[in-house]
């Protein structure tokens, strides 16, 4: 693969941060503040949707869109529903950034369980995803957004972070190789 390739697939799954944003917006339309298990578990499951066709798009055909979508939509519906409620559906920043560990580390198992079987180390998914997630609710945090309003999500700047540095990672585990789908990718 060329640097160029390798440029061209990372910058679009970046791009991808969009998914975020969007799929806050739809878990808020339906289930409003993140304030009680169902409102977390709904909600996180909307925006999981949302995120999980979002990425499935934007990754060069390296994720199965019939494993990946239905993954991200169940961990990040559970994860949301375990992580707010270990916080008791608190907004500080330190509230949100265990929250999205906890997110992140039912998300990232599921997920896990949907990376193709030719993605190497793939463990590596699961213990990354609670880190970035803890960082994406920090930065939003930090960037002076009002994370009182229990979003389901954390917001476009964490978003563009989280998205940059999985696609980092989406590279390392399925490295991009022009012409060849999710299922047959061989890697040695």
């Amino acid at each position: 693969m060329t640097r160029n390739s390798f440029l061209a697939t990372w910058v679009l799954w970046t791009v991808g941060f969009l998914a975020f944003p969007l799929g806050g917006v739809a878990g808020g339309a339906v289930v409003g503040r993140v304030d009680s298990p169902l409102a977390a578990l709904f909600g996180g499951a909307v925006t999981g949707l949302v995120v999980g066709t979002g990425q499935v798009l934007v990754s060069h055909r390296r994720l199965d869109p019939v494993r990946w979508i239905p993954a991200t939509t169940l961990g990040m519906g559970a994860g949301l529903f375990v992580g707010a409620a270990a916080v008791d559906y608190g907004t500080s920043t330190a509230d949100l950034a265990i929250m999205g560990a906890f997110t992140g580390v039912v998300l990232g198992g599921a997920q896990v369980a949907a990376l193709p079987r030719a993605a190497r180390h793939r463990w590596a998914w699961a213990v990354v995803t609670p880190v970035l997630w803890c960082l994406g609710w920090v930065i939003t945090a930090s960037a002076g957004i009002k994370v009182d309003e229990q979003f389901t999500i954390f917001g476009s700047a964490g978003a563009v972070t989280v998205s940059a540095l999985s696609g980092l990672l989406l590279h390392w585990l399925l490295p991009y190789r022009r012409g060849v789908s999710a299922k047959r990718i061989k890697i040695g």
